[in-house]
């Protein structure tokens, strides 16, 4: 007779069949991770001997009636990421003692939660995390003194904590965030033996920080903003041995900045930004040798030179975040600060005053610098161009002059991307302008590379040089005194999404070359002296009216006045209407298809084909005629076969349009060559397009050679390749969308991420990644390394499902 069934992430879709209901004899049901629907209610009152029960991330729906959860010897209870709502189900405890997991999480379950839990005497791990439950806290539940985690985060709690939560003493676990939690912090947290993450952030909650808790040799990790609380920060870092991370932001402290927290021996990051504090930082401050990463927004503190004067000698430091502090000072300009590890530096809207200053040259590992919105004078310095790590830099808002230093086009991370990080990513908790949130994938990486030079005086001429930063995604030198005209060498700009120079002195015409900036999605040159006509073709089409305002001899399209007709002789026969020249290659390489037939079809060579019309003919007035249109205007595009004959082809224009012209608010990441774009095809499909640009490939072939690879690497744990697409020197290979993102984002950057996945769904990841890896390492054809293996490259499908990613390209 059957007593286990195992069908997690197999793909199973529709309801279940009532055949199934004969297996009355079972004690173990996963069918975790699938698309299943249909009552669970009606399903599960066939298997009285049921023990294990896993229904997690499917689409069951409707309730549990208390009368169809007579299960006695239930263990393990989990339904979580579902759609079944109603009440907590009440009956399960009452008939079901021996249940030690009761996962509810991620559904729709509704009203208050009832007395009836306290009779899951035997409960350890209890999530009710993500639902709409409210109300109070019943006093049974803290009775349930096995319990080592509960989450009720993101539901509709409400009321005062009651100190009988003290009766939890074995939690290791607690989340109480995002609900109406009101009233003071129970004095309890010394009957918490094992007690190692809290958080209770974004409540209501005011008072103190209780003694108990500010003395706990356990917590890990404390999570507090976002409330009401009040009083000093009063930590005894002699007792909390175990503290790494400490989130205080958005409170109502006051007093000064603790200088106990040095002595705190693990503590690794804290946030006490929109804190009032006042005062300084604290001289104890120069022996925190744990320390890498604080935010002190807006914390009301003063002395900028002594802050940094401190902060130098905190070795390890890679992150320092002083925004909206130190107003009115000045800059320190002397040359003995030293901040050698540090990455990302923010001292933004301070309005402190001085110059750029020379310290600054000796924090060769500098990723992302903002000054932005201070009153700081003179010049850029032109070592800038030797900070070769950095790829954000942003100072405007300032009153900075002179030239641009050519040496900007000169930073190595902008041109090649090859200045890459030693060790793994920082964390990176604390970005303040640009914030494109949402990310799945995200990394540090993953914010985009960005000159950020508006709102000063600067003088001269945009520096052809410009053209060399191939990885810059973002120039911005809007409202200065620029003058010249636009280089057309910014058209080599391959990577450039937003390009605005609106507000300065330009003058002469806009380089027709521009068109070609496939991923251009924001451009704006108002307010200048330019002439001549619009640019028509490629993004151009896409920019509004008021991009082109206050330029009184510009003319054509977006709402300026007709240009002028020109007779002179067509540079084609009359009615001839060239095309663009387009070669679609597919690859059939179905993932059911055995070796012997990916031989036979792995790559399916398709005629060639007309893709995009050129519309007008090129104008012999064109700033750059030297190109040849049959070269530099290819598109083509390549689907995945899903079987021998069936292949789809679409055009540039289609993958425009699914990504709203490679919008930013459209990246959900990025991996080792390029940007991922979420994009939707016309027939509806939803796939991942990974932007390669053209500096990365040192010859066609070698592209080509690595497309075949990886349409011969088929594999269920293999983030499936569908087609690609060349346009001109620009390259995007398209992959399949995974709907869950990478399991970096859930353990490191969704809120309650970790407390979702499950062991044994974090299990089945790591047995998915490893058959990837071992299909990789030992029976693909040829044996590809993939080299480059992390949490960031392991992406999650509907299902939870495990793929590796970034295994194509390890030899470009």
């Amino acid at each position: 007779r059957v007593v286990s069934l195992e069908l997690g992430g197999r793909r199973l879709s529709g309801s279940i069949s009532e055949s199934l209901g004969g297996l009355d004899h079972l004690r173990v049901l996963n069918l975790s991770r699938n698309s299943l629907q249909g009552s669970v209610s009606g399903l599960i009152t066939h298997f009285p001997e049921l023990v294990v029960l896993d229904l997690s991330m499917n689409s069951f729906s409707g309730t549990l009636a208390g009368g169809s959860l007579d299960l006695p010897a239930m263990e393990v209870f989990n339904v979580s990421g579902n759609k079944i709502a109603g009440a907590v189900p009440v009956g399960l405890c009452i008939n079901s003692t021996r249940i030690s997991v009761l996962d509810l999480g991620g559904n729709l379950f509704g009203g208050v939660l009832p007395p009836e839990i306290g009779n899951c005497v035997s409960l350890e791990m209890l999530d009710l995390a993500t639902n709409f439950i409210s109300g109070g806290l019943p006093e049974s539940l803290f009775r349930l003194v096995n319990l080592k985690e509960l989450y009720l985060q993101e539901n509709r709690f409400s009321g005062e904590l009651s100190g009988l939560i003290g009766g939890l003493s074995n939690l290791t676990h607690l989340d109480l965030s995002s609900n109406n939690f009101s009233g003071s912090i129970p004095d309890v947290f010394d009957r918490f033996f094992h007690l190692s993450y809290f958080s209770a952030q974004s409540n209501r909650l005011t008072g103190a920080i209780p003694p108990s808790l500010a003395n706990s040799p356990t917590v890990s990790f404390l999570i507090l903003r976002n409330n009401s609380l009040s009083g000093t920060i009063d930590l005894n870092c002699s007792a909390m041995v175990n503290l790494v991370s400490l989130n205080l932001a958005t409170n109502q402290f006051h007093g000064d900045i603790p200088e106990t927290l040095a002595s705190c021996p693990l503590l690794r990051t804290i946030n006490f930004a929109r804190i009032d504090f006042s005062g300084q930082v604290p001289e104890s401050f120069k022996n925190f040798q744990s320390l890498s990463s604080i935010s002190l927004s807006n914390a009301s503190i003063s002395n900028l030179t002594g802050a940094l004067e401190i902060f130098q000698h905190c070795r390890n430091l890679t992150t320092l975040v002083l925004t909206l502090n130190f107003r009115n000072e000045e800059m320190p300009s002397y040359q003995s600060l030293q901040f050698s590890e540090l990455k990302i530096l923010v001292i933004a809207n301070c309005q402190i005053t001085g110059v750029i200053p020379r310290w600054l040259s000796g924090c060769r590992n500098l990723q992302l610098l903002d000054l932005s919105m201070n009153r700081l004078s003179g010049a850029i310095p032109p070592w800038f161009g030797n900070l070769s790590s950095l790829f954000y830099l942003d100072v405007s808002d300032n009153m900075l002059s002179g030239e641009i230093p050519k040496e900007l086009t000169e930073i190595q991370r902008l041109i090649d991307g090859n200045a890459s990080m030693d060790g793994p990513s920082p964390d990176f908790p604390f970005f303040v302008r640009r914030n494109l949130t949402g990310f799945k994938y995200r990394h540090v990486l993953s914010f985009p590379s960005t000159l950020e030079l508006a709102n000063n005086s600067f003088t001269g001429n945009i520096w052809p040089e410009f053209g060399k930063l191939k990885e810059l995604q973002v120039l911005d030198l809007k409202y200065n005194r620029l003058s010249g005209s636009i280089p057309s060498s910014l058209s080599e700009m391959r990577s450039l999404e937003t390009l605005d120079l609106s507000f300065n002195n330009l003058a002469g015409r806009i380089p027709s070359s521009l068109t070609s900036l496939s991923f251009l999605s924001e451009f704006d040159v108002a307010y200048n002296n330019l002439s001549g006509p619009v640019p028509t073709g490629g993004q151009f089409s896409t920019f509004p009216n008021s991009s082109f305002v206050g330029n009184l001899a510009l003319c054509g399209d977006h709402g300026l006045p007709p240009c002028p007709r020109l007779d002179k002789a067509p540079l084609s026969p009359p009615g001839k209407s060239e095309k663009r020249k387009g070669a679609v290659i597919a690859m059939g390489v179905g993932i059911g298809l055995g070796s012997s037939v990916l031989a036979g079809i792995a790559i399916c060579l398709v005629m060639a084909r007309a893709c995009f019309s050129r519309g007008e003919q090129q104008k012999d007035d064109d700033d750059d005629l030297s190109r040849d249109p049959d070269v530099e205007e290819i598109s083509s595009v390549a689907v995945l076969c899903q079987d021998k004959d069936a292949v789809t082809e679409i055009c540039f224009d289609d993958l425009l349009k699914a990504t709203d012209n490679f919008d930013q608010s459209n990246i959900i990441g990025c991996g080792g060559f390029g940007f991922v774009y979420k994009a939707v095809l016309p027939d509806g499909r939803k796939v991942a397009i990974k932007r390669l640009c053209g500096e990365h490939f040192q010859m066609e072939k070698e592209f080509h050679a690595e497309i075949e690879t990886l349409s011969r690497a088929q594999h269920p744990n293999l983030v499936r390749l569908q087609g690609y697409c060349k346009y001109r020197d620009d390259r995007l290979l398209i992959y399949t969308f995974m709907e869950n993102g990478s399991l970096d984002y859930w353990l490191h950057e969704k809120s309650d991420g970790p407390a979702s996945l499950d062991w044994k769904t974090r299990l089945e990841i790591a047995r998915g990644a490893a058959r990837g890896l071992s299909y990789l390492h030992l029976r693909c054809e040829p044996r590809i390394l993939h080299r480059d293996v992390k949490s960031s490259n392991i992406l999650l499908g509907e299902r939870f499902e495990a793929r590796l990613a970034d295994f194509g390209l390890a030899r470009l």
